[in-house]
């Protein structure tokens, strides 16, 4: 991946608590000509700045709009519940959905977690954004539901969370152009999955090289090839003929 054709970057979209790091160290050891360009964008926008070329590809969270788009499922993250140091809940190591029943629980307009039906009692309003949300709980108003690294990126002293047992879960995917697989973007898939350098990054493996010819037999040492029956005594055995008599 060298010469003139070679693009300036390889620009690398994620979403808050998507975390690319050990991917763009990777990254940086096998691509070290092409800087790999993060580019931090909000869950709702990711998969348009994909569409519109403002990055090559994307860390994002489920649900996804597929239309036009790969996507590469790469891991599940766990469910856990933001509430006050002093709320019940953070007694508990892990909780359930109908542990929250009493709570105000907030639905950001950024949530990314999909309810079949939102558990607890309704907030008046929907805060626009996660951080929003967190302001909230810290203000006693309600318990947020999140991914645990979006509660581990809105961290504050006065809050915890804990682990919700049967809420659904967010996937993190990566996703890019349907019609735009480059080498570079095969590198990429390749490191994310956990390729070694030296695989063949999803394409298909050359044609194996032809059996070699088998050498022929070396023969024996010593001046001219040996004959059928060498090494008997006296060669070849000679045919008898009738004994004489005698007169």
């Amino acid at each position: 991946m060298t010469g003139p054709d070679v693009p300036a970057s390889f620009r690398l979209a994620y979403v808050p608590g998507a975390t690319p790091a050990k991917w763009v160290r990777t990254w940086a050891e096998r691509v070290p000509e092409v800087p790999l360009q993060l580019v931090p964008v909000a869950a709702a926008d990711a998969t348009a700045l994909v569409r519109e070329r403002g990055a090559e590809a994307a860390l994002l969270r489920s649900p996804i709009d597929r239309d036009g788009l790969h996507a590469i499922p790469l891991y599940t993250e766990t469910t856990v519940v933001v509430v006050p140091k002093d709320h019940m809940v953070a007694a508990a190591d892990e909780v359930a959905v109908a542990d929250l029943a009493d709570d105000v629980v907030l639905s950001p307009l950024d949530d990314t977690i999909e309810w079949d039906s939102l558990p607890g009692r309704p907030a008046l309003e929907r805060p626009a954004t996660t951080a929003d949300a967190i302001e909230l709980v810290a203000a006693g108003v309600g318990v947020l539901v999140v991914p645990q690294s979006l509660a581990r990126l809105h961290h504050r002293r006065d809050l915890t969370y804990r682990p919700v047992a049967d809420a659904p879960q967010s996937s993190v995917a990566l996703s890019w152009l349907e019609d735009e697989t480059t080498d570079l973007m095969e590198e990429f898939i390749g490191i994310v999955r956990g390729r070694t350098v030296n695989s063949t990054r999803g394409r298909q493996p050359a044609a194996p090289a032809p059996a070699e010819r088998k050498a022929p037999a070396r023969k024996p040492t010593g001046g001219k090839s040996a004959k059928p029956g060498a090494g008997r005594r006296g060669g070849a055995v000679a045919k008898r003929g009738k004994p004489r008599r005698r007169s």
